[in-house]
């Protein structure tokens, strides 16, 4: 896995990127999954959002270090 990759004129690490892609896909679901009152069955939604987000981080960054 590259360390950086050149962006518009800078380097930046491959993570950087991982984390805006992971945290679009998150907005996405969570606003489903709110509309569809998922929520209403979670014990803490705050927790549950938080977990949601670290399994959606940590599994793209595993995806791409893979590669």
């Amino acid at each position: 896995m590259p360390v950086e990759i050149e962006l518009f004129g800078f380097f930046a690490p491959v993570l950087l990127l991982v984390l805006v892609a992971s945290v679009l896909l998150f907005i996405v679901l969570d606003l489903l999954l709110a509309k569809l009152g998922i929520y209403r069955f979670a014990w803490h939604p705050g927790l549950f959002r938080v977990a949601l987000f670290a399994a959606l981080f940590s599994t793209a960054a595993l995806i791409v270090q893979k590669t």
